[in-house]
């Protein structure tokens, strides 16, 4: 909206004092307005507004109600000091509000942004928004002169809202490139350790960015242009106080911005920035350094950076270098000590945890399913130790509510509460856990820390058991979990399927010796290109001997205990579905789990041979199994 601001910040790349010159070049409400319809003719409904301080404009009321009215959602940056109560009242619109501080107290904050009474403008600002029930992030941003103050900042956000982040964690030079400004902003930058601490990289959200988004994100063999890919991909446009339209808000180069004023929007999205993507050619400089750089998926360096650096796309930035380096040596240390990975019926399990997974961490059992890394299939389990805000108005709908469960499905996701009375509170909520729309990505959020510390952990989700997630992942894989034990019998695979009580325990013990027990309780049956195989889990019963082995699937025994030992068979396949169905493990049965477990069931009846075995302790029954 403007880039003049009532501040002069230590930090500011865009500085342009309130009553500057610039502002009677600034687009009028009616420029912005025709502007604004064009874009939403083509299908934009989402706006992100900033400035300078965007409420510095005496029109911004209006412009702000115009722009966010008819819009699906929109986020606004303001250093606050400008809010009303009417500002206030009319930020009760669903988008997403930033309040910027730069420290806890008048005096650190105010020597930041160089405008005495800053801090309090902010506060009051903010109060405005609290009074109106208008939910807002408090963003804080660090530099060299208030990183001493970092511990209080987080204190005093945690009181004003309900959430905070950490904006800018590295200062990029500024647009005009001032010497004297770059060297003030220059001096303000923290040490590239305390960057990386600030930010620390989200490897589970990097992996499933690469995976989602291997496409969009591949570098071509051989780069020709440095900005072709991004633009190629970009679905976002900016547009400056004057009316310059470009991909990116970091685009300074006047070549590189088209003039709404002589053209319109239209143009300039379809035709002008397409232009773009062919303008800068790759050059030696950039092969030599960041075009070939190790680092380079640990850098944050992108051409823009190196413009505002060195007034040069394609050169590297130093300060980024470092904190590369600094990035992968973080990256290493988590992969060493945050990072695990389990491999189960053919499904590698990836668990991160913010704190370091120690060899006690989980329960021995589960070192026979530990592999040293990832397969062609991973889902993946993060652990958070702390429970998030939680609105119920954002939950979603609710789907199931039982002690210690209240289940809910918003958009693409799933949410399970665990709590440990009847209704969701603070007081009562364990964890929070919110998986994608397939159940392979999960992060899981829990009230204490206590139990992870703890160790001999039975679950890889600390949930009650994993059969919630791994029941919903196999189904999609052409699987499912049965109450059963299974056992591999001269290198064949033979189920013993049972409720508990049964008698797959008792089974376990009778052909230990005389076969391979893969699990006394819960093993996975799945379909592969030879036919159905069982797959040990570390879900035992009575018998603590577990495998991670399979075997193919030659025979479902359902038990029956006895004073004799028969194999009786079941020629009736309806039958056989029944019996199967009836110990299936079920976690969360949606229609779509319902459908792909029925068929696979149904399968699974018609194409292996299935008995009503008798027997007694004796242990006479390995005969006639052998003979089967």
């Amino acid at each position: 909206m403007t880039y003049r601001c009532n501040n002069s910040c230590l930090h500011c790349w865009t500085q342009v004092p309130p009553s500057a010159e610039k502002k009677n070049k600034e687009l009028s409400f009616n420029e912005f307005k025709e502007i604004i319809e064009e874009a939403k003719s083509m299908g934009c409904h989402q706006w992100s507004i900033s400035g300078g301080e965007p409420m510095l404009r005496g029109d911004f009321l209006e412009l702000f109600d115009y722009m966010t009215r008819n819009s699906t959602s929109y986020s606004i940056n303001t250093n606050g000091n400008f809010i009303t109560p009417k500002i206030a009242r009319l930020m009760r619109r669903k988008g997403r509000k930033m309040v910027v501080l730069y420290g806890s107290t008048a005096a650190v904050h105010d020597h930041i942004t160089r405008n005495p009474g800053s801090f309090e403008a902010a506060l009051r600002g903010i109060g405005y928004l609290k009074e109106a029930g208008a939910g807002f992030i408090v963003q804080l941003v660090l530099m060299k002169d208030n990183h001493h103050d970092f511990g209080n900042m987080v204190r005093l956000a945690q009181s004003l809202s309900q959430n905070y982040r950490v904006g800018a964690p590295w200062l990029f030079l500024s647009a005009c490139g001032n010497r004297q400004v770059n060297c003030r902003i220059k001096r303000q930058r923290l040490k590239p350790q305390e960057v990386i601490a600030l930010d620390e990289p989200d490897l589970s959200y990097e992996d499933w960015m690469h995976e989602h988004y291997k496409e969009l994100l591949r570098r071509p063999a051989k780069e020709e242009y440095l900005f072709s890919a991004c633009i190629k991909n970009r679905q976002e446009f900016h547009i400056d106080p004057y009316g310059g339209m470009t991909f990116c808000n970091f685009i300074k180069a006047s070549y590189m911005r088209y003039d709404l004023r002589k053209g319109n929007f239209k143009e300039g999205w379809e035709v002008f920035i397409p232009s773009l993507a062919k303008g800068i050619k790759v050059n030696k400089e950039y092969q030599e350094n960041c075009g070939n750089c190790a680092l380079r998926k640990d850098c944050r360096w992108c051409a823009v950076y190196g413009y505002l650096e060195h007034r040069r796309f394609s050169a590297r930035v130093e300060y980024l270098c470092a904190i590369a380096r600094e990035n992968r040596k973080f990256k290493d240390g988590w992969l060493k000590s945050h990072r695990r990975y389990y491999k189960i019926a053919g499904i590698t399990v990836q668990v991160d945890s913010d704190l370091s997974i120690l060899e006690n961490t989980f329960d021995h059992k589960f070192r026979l399913f530990e592999v040293n890394g990832p397969s062609e299939d991973v889902v993946s389990i993060r652990h958070h130790f702390s429970l998030p805000e939680l609105n119920p108005k954002d939950l979603g709908k609710e789907l199931y509510r039982f002690a210690p469960w209240v289940i809910y499905r918003k958009d693409n996701s799933w949410i399970y509460l665990t709590v440990s009375s009847g209704k969701p509170s603070k007081k009562s909520l364990c964890q929070v856990a919110v998986f994608n729309h397939d159940h392979s990505r999960a992060r899981i959020y829990h009230n204490t820390d206590k139990t992870f510390l703890k160790g001999g952990l039975h679950s890889l989700t600390l949930l009650p058991t994993d059969q919630l997630f791994l029941s919903q992942i196999l189904a999609d894989r052409g699987g499912f979990i049965l109450h059963s034990c299974g056992i591999k019998f001269d290198a064949k695979g033979l189920l013993f399927v049972g409720h508990s009580g049964a008698g797959k325990s008792t089974i376990a013990r009778l052909l230990e010796d005389k076969s391979e027990i893969l699990c006394d309780d819960r093993i996975i049956v799945r379909e592969g290109p030879g036919g159905f195989k069982i797959y040990g889990t570390w879900n035992h019963g009575d018998v603590s001997t577990i495998s991670p082995k399979s075997a193919p699937l030659r025979a479902i025994l359902f038990l029956d205990k006895a004073k004799e030992n028969l194999l009786l068979p079941i020629e009736d396949k309806g039958d056989i579905a029944r019996n199967i169905l009836a110990c299936v493990v079920r976690a969360l049965p949606t229609s779509s789990w319902w459908e792909k477990t029925l068929l696979l069931v149904d399968k699974v009846a018609q194409e292996i041979p299935c008995y009503i075995l008798k027997f007694d302790k004796s242990g006479k029954i390995a005969d006639r199994l052998r003979g089967l």
